[in-house]
């Protein structure tokens, strides 16, 4: 049981902020494209030093608290999972955010003109 407590812990994260897309209609999950194409260089620069860790020594892996599934590398499966997994749980909250309080998560619009025009 213990193998399955990376993954759990990941399950843990999309159970609890699944709620954010069903209840306040965020609509992460049905803009997947977009949230795609938000993390993919987030992932793709993650994993490569993530594997670059792992060629080097520096980080290692239980295969007590991990399935043991190792992508090419030698990355787990769980710490890819990981890279989509907590921006999703990131994404869906801060849209969860934008929703209740009408935030636009950006600058306040007075900040976001030159100061000549802020008189």
């Amino acid at each position: 049981m213990e193998q399955l407590t990376y993954l759990g812990l990941l399950a843990g994260c999309l159970l609890v902020t699944a709620p954010l897309e069903l209840v306040l209609r965020v609509r992460v999950y049905a803009r997947w494209r977009r949230f795609l194409l938000a993390i993919l260089p987030e992932f793709t620069v993650f994993v490569v030093w993530v594997l670059y860790a792992i060629e080097q020594g520096h980080w290692d892996y239980s295969s007590t608290l991990t399935l043991d599934v190792r992508l090419p590398g030698g990355i787990p499966l769980e710490e890819s999972l990981f890279f989509v997994v907590v921006p999703l749980c990131s994404v869906l909250a801060l849209e969860a955010v934008r929703r209740v309080t009408g935030w636009d998560a950006g600058y306040p619009a007075e900040e976001a003109l030159p100061a000549e025009e802020r008189r």
